[in-house]
Parts: C-alpha cells; structure tokens; sequence
C-alpha cells in the first residue's frame, strides 16, 4: 500500500514546480527608458518585498502616463498583471493584463504589442484558456523574434512549450529548445535558468512515458544535475529564487521515480539544498513541498519514524504560516495517516484522520469559492474581449478615414473642376461607412448579448452534467453497505480488517473525486480505480464472485481517456448481475482492445442473472440508463464525437447466462 503513495509523491509534492515555472521574470538587462527600468525592478521584488514591488510598479506607471508613452504605459500594466498574479490578486491581474492589451492594440508601436500580447496571453492560461493562451503568445514571441528582444523570446518560448505539455511531444521540444538557444543568445541567467527548466520538464516527460528505457532517465537526470549546478553558481543573478529551488526539486522527483537507480545521498543532498534556498530567501512553498518530498521518500523506504517526523515538521511550518496551505496540510495528515495505518498505531490514525478531515474540507471550500470567483471574472473579461476588439475595429476605420480625407483634400486642391463631384461622393461615402458602423454596432451589440446568454447556459449545463456525473459514480447503497460492513467488523473486535477496510474505502472515494476533477486519467489510473472498487466489493459481497482485466495487443497503460466511464457499468454488473446469483460463482470480466488510432474498446462482461431476470426481481432499474445517458453526454463534450457518432455508442447483449456491454471510448 505504501508503494502506492508514489502518485501521491509526484501530484501533491512536486506539480507546484511547473506551476511556478511558468511565471517567468520578464525584464530586460537594459532598458530604454526610466519608467521600464523602475517596473522591472519592482517586478523583481514580487517574491520578497511586495510592498516595495507594488510601490514601484506604481510609480513606473504613472511615470509612464506623465510623459505620454503609450510603451512604457504597457510595459509597466503587463509588469503589473504578472506580479499581483505572483500574489494572487487575481481581479488586478486580469485588470492590468486587460488594459495592457487595451492600450497596446491601438498603437502601431510592435514592442507596446508584444508585451500587450503577452499580458493577455499570460491571462487566458491562468484561466486554462489554452487556445487563446497560445494564439497571443505566438503573436508576443514573433514581435520579440522580429525585434531581437532575446530574453523575452526565452521565457515565452518556455511558457509555450508548457501550454503544449499534454499535447504534441515534438511541439513541446521545438519550443524548449529554442528557448534555450534564445536564453543563452541573450546571455541572461533569468532567462537562462528559465528556459532550461522548461526543456528539464520536456527530458523528464519522456523519461516518464518510457520507463523501460534506463538511458533516457539518466539522460534527464544529468540535464537535470547541470540545471541545479548552473542555477547554484549563477544565484547572485537570478531574481527568482523560487526557481532556484525548484532546479532542485525537480532533480530530486527525477531520482525518487527510478528508485533501483537512485542514489539515497544525492536525493537527500537535492532537498537539503532546496529547503537551505527556500529557508535563505523566504520561498515557502518550495520549503514546504521539499519537506514533504523527503517524507514521502523516508516512508516508501520503511523508515517511518523520519518519515513521521518530516511530516510532522511540515504541518508544524504550515502552522508557522500566516496563510498556510491547506491543501498541503491535508496531504501531511493523510501519509501521517499512512504511517499509522502500516505501524498499527490505531489511536494516532484516528486523530490524524480528523485533522485530515479537516483541512480536507476548508480546502474544498477555498477551491469552490476561488473557482466560483475565477469564473465571474472570466466571464466579465470575455465581455471586455469583445469591447477591445470593437474598438480595434473602429481604431482601423479611423485611419482609413483619415488616409482617405487627405486623398480628398489633395485632390480638391489639384483639380478644382472635379469639386462638385468629390464632394458628391465624399457625402456619399461618410453615410454609407456611418450606416455600417452603426450597423456593425448593433451586430456587436447582439453577438455581446448571445455571448453572456450562452455562456450562462453553457455554465449551468456544465455543473448540471458534473453533479449528475459525480451521483452516477458510486450508489448509495454500496457506501451505506460498505459502512455496515466496517461497522460490523469494529464490532466484532477485528480492528486490523477494519482498518485495513476503512483505509481502502477511504482511498477508493478520494480517488473517485480526484478523477471527477479532471479531464483526463492515463489507463493505468482507470485500472488501479476499478480494482480498488470492485475489491470492496468482492469483501462487501463475502468473495462471491472473481473478476479479471484482459488486455489486448497494442494497449498502452498511458494512454489518456476519460475518466471514470467503465466503473458504472462494472458497478451495474455487479449489483444486478453477480450479487443475485445463485447457482453458480460470480465471473466479472473486463477487457481492452485498440478499435482504433484514435478509440479504445472496452468489453464488460459477467456470468450473472441476465437484464430480464434482473427487470422481473425489482420493478424499477434506472441505474444502468442512468449512467448511459450521463455517459453519452459526457462524451459528446469531447471534440470530434459529432464528426463520429460511432464512438459514443454501447452495444449491450444480455441472456440468462450473463450480460456482455461494449463502449467505444476516445483516446485523448
């Protein structure tokens, strides 16, 4: 059970690393004016003084706005965007970034646009808008190209490599590697640091997707080794010490993923230097997740009282804190929990349990709230989008009225004679363009009207669907069974069986509502889900049935699916199917084929009652159409299902020997 917490090792401890990556120092080494030099150094003052680094954004703002320079006006509100997203403002941000691109789309000034860009592209990810997010970074990072800004295009580049890290692997490096080449053209170690990061990220993702190849893993981790080496002995010029520790971080989740290679000194010798930077500098997070990561490793080893004391530690500087991190300190509680649960240490497990429950739901709380507030904000900037772009248009026409003004009055200053006729269609011209506008006005005016309504509508769908979703996973009954079977196991005085249960339960429900939350899971993480289900229910059930995964040739257990569409068909199988047979053992078989490049078959099929035999024994059975149309619908949120009706459709056959359902589900 313990080996198990390398999931938890890898998505609790170490994704903070590319989270902070991508928020790059954007500065220069030199600068054209006075203003862009006092917002830089105020950005680069966002991770130790924020009071200071408010102040001098502030006043390179309104610097900028005294001396009338539309660019440094940009430059100092795209600063501004990124450093209150640093301190998570996130009304500023979106505040800053938006005026940044406001003003910078009515200029003709290319370096104004690029940082406008920049800034607005840096807003869409923030909000996971990644085709837009993408679409205005390209733009940002040709306008640099074009004007040799060369640590900007390192650190843009880096971010675009990021926003390609779950699509195309040939994407991800193109744009690492250039930003490396860039960062070391320009000779920055910011940018440096930055950008050799990102590529560490790109060599660490392949390691991942083949860990049967030990050379590729070496290959990263002395990547990884030169990154920690160049940041240490360059760390009087890089600014952002969090990346500092990060370089670290990184190295050390790169050893604990190959424990037959690694080496326990240099894993610890990586931490200890990440805490030594992030105590020196005051970077809590990267404290924080250090301390975690060596707990995590003393407990995957055996040695749990390290382990204890580790996270013991940790939970002791999150309450050092004066805004800890909740979601962290669940994190602490539930491998202290671990701890307990492998040393049976019954009465210590309980009280780590309720301090997990805890902060578990003032986490949920805050991430609710938070979501509830970042969804109001985006839906208000898409508003203000559509007024930029309006007014990027009316900006155009100006112009061309203004160039076709001057055309006019030169030529009712050559040629008299034509006057009449100029003027005649002058007039003609000015009405014909102000019918347009006014027009054009109306057309936005409604496009702006059809846009609040359906994203309104789209909205309420979409959490009416998550809802549905989330109440088709598990049936009442099998939790309030489960709970009676602990219940009743605690009573018969098996404490360890009950733990053991207990523990499982628990595993199976926080698994089931960590995949809920995302868009998609790998095979294998579908797989370790349905066993630790269909395990429950095998003890629920007292062993009546057995059940099997079958694989076919050609699957790969990393391919991306959604998640969570097999275990209410498995759920139905087994409560309709095996749980009500009586004459012969229960047979749950799952199997996997490759249907396609782009599809995954999956076939379940059980020994049990059959569908009529089991109508006739309840008189109502909505469960199995439940999760069918949930299922159709979920699918059809995914591009390319209309194109292809085929994949979203089930195929049930269904006798008195068994039931056999097949669904064709999309790789993503």
């Amino acid at each position: 059970m313990i080996m198990k917490n390398i999931h938890l090792l890898r998505m609790s401890f170490c994704r903070f690393a590319i989270v902070l990556m991508m928020w790059p120092v954007l500065g220069m080494k030199a600068q054209s004016s006075p203003s862009e030099k006092m917002a830089n150094l105020g950005y680069t003052y966002r991770f130790t003084d924020t009071v200071k680094s408010k102040k001098l954004l502030a006043d390179a703002l309104a610097l900028a706005k005294s001396t009338g320079s539309k660019r440094d006006e940009v430059v100092a509100l795209a600063l501004s965007a990124f450093a209150y997203r640093k301190m998570h403002q996130v009304k500023k941000f979106s505040s800053y970034a938006e005026q940044a691109y406001k003003i910078s789309s009515v200029t003709d000034d290319e370096y104004a646009k690029a940082y406008g860009y920049m800034a607005i592209g840096g807003f869409k990810a923030y909000f996971d808008d990644k085709a837009e997010a993408l679409n205005y970074r390209l733009q940002a990072y040709t306008l640099f190209k074009k004007l040799h800004q060369y640590a900007q295009c390192a650190q843009i580049g880096s971010d675009i490599s990021y926003l390609f890290s779950q699509g195309s692997n040939k994407k991800i490096r193109k744009y690492a590697y250039e930003a490396l080449y860039y960062a070391e053209k320009s000779r920055d170690p910011e940018s440096i640091l930055h950008a050799r990061l990102a590529v560490g990220s790109y060599l660490s993702q392949i390691a991942d997707k083949n860990r049967g190849n030990d050379k590729l893993w070496k290959d990263a981790v002395k990547f990884q080794e030169q990154t920690a080496a160049y940041a240490g002995a360059n760390h009087t010029k890089i600014s952002s010490k969090s990346n500092l520790a990060i370089s670290h971080i990184n190295l050390a989740s790169l050893y604990i993923r190959r424990s037959r290679l690694m080496d326990r000194e240099l894993l610890l010798k990586e931490l200890d230097s990440a805490e030594s930077i992030s105590k020196k500098y005051s970077v809590k997070i990267t404290y924080g997740n250090s301390v975690g990561i060596r707990g995590q490793y003393f407990m995957l080893n055996g040695e749990y009282e390290k382990a204890r004391a580790m996270f013991l530690e940790g939970i002791a500087y999150q309450h050092s804190l004066p805004y800890p991190d909740d979601e962290m300190q669940s994190n602490l509680y539930q491998s202290l929990k671990e701890i307990a649960a492998a040393q049976k240490d019954y009465a210590s497990y309980y009280l780590y349990d309720q301090s997990f429950g805890k902060y578990n739901r003032i986490n949920y709380n805050k991430n609710l709230q938070t979501n509830m507030q970042n969804a109001e904000i985006k839906f208000e900037s898409e508003k203000n989008m559509l007024r930029i772009r309006q007014l990027e248009n009316e900006t155009k026409l100006q112009k061309k009225n203004k160039q076709l003004g001057y055309i006019i009055s030169a030529i009712l200053f050559l040629i008299t004679v034509f006057i009449y006729i100029s003027f005649y269609y002058r007039k003609r011209y000015y009405r014909k363009q102000a019918e347009n506008l006014k027009q054009q006005q109306i057309n936005n005016e409604l496009k702006l009207d059809l846009l609040e309504k359906d994203t309104l509508e789209h909205l309420l769908e979409k959490l009416s669907l998550e809802r549905r979703f989330l109440r088709s996973q598990m049936d009442p009954h099998f939790i309030f069974n489960a709970l009676g079977n602990i219940q009743s196991v605690i009573l018969q005085g098996d404490k360890t069986k009950a733990v053991r249960y207990l523990s499982k339960f628990a595993k199976l429900t926080r698994d089931i509502l960590d995949h809920s939350r995302k868009e998609s899971v790998t095979l294998e993480e579908e797989i370790e889900t349905l066993a630790s289900y269909i395990g429950l229910q095998q003890l629920r059930l007292h062993d009546s049935f057995d059940y099997e995964f079958i694989f076919r040739d050609g699957i790969s257990m990393h391919e991306q699916i959604p998640p969570l569409l097999i275990q209410p068909l498995v759920e139905n199988a087994i409560e309709h199917g095996l749980k009500p047979l009586e004459n012969r053992r229960g047979k749950l078989k799952v199997t996997f084929e490759k249907a396609s490049e782009d599809t995954l078959t999956c076939i379940v099929e059980d020994n049990g009652i059959g569908i009529e035999a089991s109508k006739k024994r309840q008189k109502i059975s909505s469960h199995l159409p439940l999760a069918t149309e949930i299922t159709h619908e979920r699918l059809a949120l995914y591009p390319g299902i209309e194109k292809d009706p085929a994949i979203s459709c089930f195929h049930i056959e269904s006798n008195e020997n068994g039931c056999t359902v097949t669904i064709n589900i999309p790789l993503l």
